[in-house]
């Protein structure tokens, strides 16, 4: 039995990123050509041997359970242990009204007390990278730490630390502060919402926050108890890519596209697993014309692609240019029509000769079904 049980916190997204999340919590966001947000860290735990993982879950979650099932992809259907949804705490605040996570964590208590790892790793659910808990697990027990908060450091300035906790650190990796969401950078530590401890003191951080009025799990279980524990970083040196917002969104689905990062995010530490889905391999018709895209099955192409990502289903027509794009699940687009730093969520159609054309610093969303 491994001795970590994973939490998956997806309670904590609102709406990041506009059209994308309105219908959606950030957990079930399509990324990458085939696969939703919560693959990444849901593999990276089941690779790590974790076999008990709970997912905390706030609202909109149907299109989350609809792609987890019994959690089979996963190695997750299991008799004892396995898949956990966690459901919100709609007893104790009505929805919309909880202040923080800590009304969702304090709500599910049972299954914590009931689990049998001595320890457990929260993640949230906004994080692409191949990470092993493992490693985490050692670094953990070495220091003697009471929690151990995983970061990723940014080179130079950085300019798009919105929704960020950044760390200080003395040289041995102890925390000594934590600034939540700063206007002016002071550190290049940048949390990455991952956190380890002992699955008991977990239960009496939630237990003694709400008791005291607390609501959030990093602002009065972490910072606030600085002093009283001893919480260690822990720095993750691989790619990371941090989806807080649409150009964050936008940014790393394009970073696959370079052979090097996508090695590194689909393989390094261990497979990342998605929902199967049973569609043909991807159809090229006589004038298609595909250049550096990242392109799932079942898609059918008869324009020009490049420089895109297109997911499962996507049908290309001819004479149609996708330049710097994102097309999702199921779009259509028509005869010559031309798209260029567009991101077309599920089952949206382009009508022929249409022009869509953003930005990179700001890409045009399409919302879900829409008709172009």
């Amino acid at each position: 039995m491994s001795l970590i049980m994973g939490i998956i916190n997806n309670t904590k997204n609102g709406n990041q990123l506009k059209e994308l999340t309105a219908n959606r919590y950030m957990a079930s966001v399509p990324f990458g050509g085939r696969y939703r947000m919560i693959d990444f860290v849901l593999s990276n735990m089941v690779n790590s041997g974790i076999r008990n993982v709970g997912i905390l879950v706030q609202g909109k979650y149907r299109s989350l359970m609809d792609h987890l099932r019994s959690g089979k992809e996963w190695d997750l259907d299991r008799k004892r242990d396995g898949l956990f949804i966690l459901p919100p705490a709609y007893n104790n605040c009505p929805l919309g009204m909880q202040k923080g996570d800590l009304d969702n964590f304090h709500a599910n208590l049972e299954y914590l007390q009931k689990s049998r790892q001595r320890y457990v790793a929260i993640s949230g659910a906004n994080m692409v990278c191949n990470i092993n808990y493992n490693q985490i697990l050692q670094v953990h027990q070495q220091k003697q730490a009471d929690i151990t908060m995983i970061y990723t450091e940014e080179n130079g300035e950085v300019h798009d630390f919105s929704k960020s906790t950044f760390l200080h650190t003395t040289p041995s990796g102890q925390v000594t502060d934590l600034e939540i969401n700063p206007i002016k950078q002071r550190s290049n530590k940048i949390s990455m919402e991952m956190y380890l401890l002992e699955r008991t003191r977990l239960i009496d951080i939630i237990d003694e926050c709400i008791s005291k009025g607390g609501y959030d799990f990093i602002l009065d279980g972490i910072l606030k108890n600085l002093q009283r524990y001893k919480v260690y970083g822990y720095h993750h040196s691989g790619y990371v890519g941090r989806i807080h917002s649409v150009q964050s969104y936008y940014r790393h689905n394009m970073d696959l596209l370079n052979p090097d990062i996508w090695e590194e995010v689909f393989l390094k530490s261990g497979l990342i697993y998605t929902k199967v889905k049973d569609q043909a391999p991807v159809k090229y018709m006589e004038h298609a014309m595909v250049k550096n895209a990242l392109v799932a099955n079942g898609c059918v192409i008869n324009g020009a692609v490049e420089n895109s990502v297109l997911f499962r289903g996507v049908r290309i027509h001819k004479g149609a240019k996708i330049r710097n794009s994102i097309i999702l699940q199921n779009c259509v687009i028509g005869e010559n029509a031309e798209l260029e730093n567009v991101i077309l969520d599920k089952e949206v159609r382009v009508s022929a000769e249409k022009q869509l054309a953003g930005l990179k610093e700001y890409p045009i969303i399409i919302e879900k079904k829409s008709r172009i």
